[in-house]
């Protein structure tokens, strides 16, 4: 089935906040900043971790997969972006590429509010658990960058909400 327009960022965002759903579960949680690795291990620098990170990729979804020595299950082929799912030895994690930057930034502006860490580059989005971004981003550079926190939800899920069906947005009675 092929998916065109809002159907296709829709699309994107529900299967990138589900990976992301299963990610919290499996792992209680991780840490916040999505940076390559944990400031408590070493005490690495920001210029020193700055030096790590390669310059920031670009290529189709399979030449950026491959960085990861990933073959993507494809998920969503649209003209407007393109989507899988990878799974390495490291983790699991969503890739999205874009045909072009305002697509992304529309994609980005839909799926934050769902919550969840970014690793975004140019034309591509990779979504995970913190800890599997930033490995990814030793591999294929970018910025981490962080979606609407839920840390205040009461139901013990880790930010995970029910998707099964109509807009998306169960468990958010009560704003405003």
């Amino acid at each position: 089935m092929r998916f065109t327009g809002r159907t296709a960022v829709r699309a994107a965002a529900f299967i990138g906040s589900l990976v992301l759903a299963a990610g919290c579960a499996a792992s209680g949680g991780g840490t916040a900043d999505g940076g390559s690795g944990s400031g408590a291990s070493g005490g690495t620098s920001g210029a020193e971790q700055k030096r790590k990170t390669p310059e920031t990729a670009r290529g189709t979804l399979e030449q950026l997969a491959a960085r990861t020595e990933c073959e993507p299950q494809v998920q969503t082929d649209a003209e407007e972006l393109r989507q899988g799912v990878c799974t390495t030895g490291d983790g699991r994690y969503v890739l999205t590429t874009f045909a072009t930057a305002g697509g992304q930034r529309s994609w980005l502006t839909e799926a934050k509010p769902y919550g969840g860490t970014y690793l975004v580059g140019e034309k591509w989005v990779a979504v995970g658990e913190p800890g599997m971004l930033g490995k990814l981003r030793g591999r294929l550079g970018g910025a981490v960058e962080s979606g609407a926190s839920h840390s205040g939800d009461s139901g013990g899920d880790g930010g995970a909400h029910a998707h099964s069906g109509g807009d998306g947005h169960e468990g958010h009675q009560g704003h405003g």
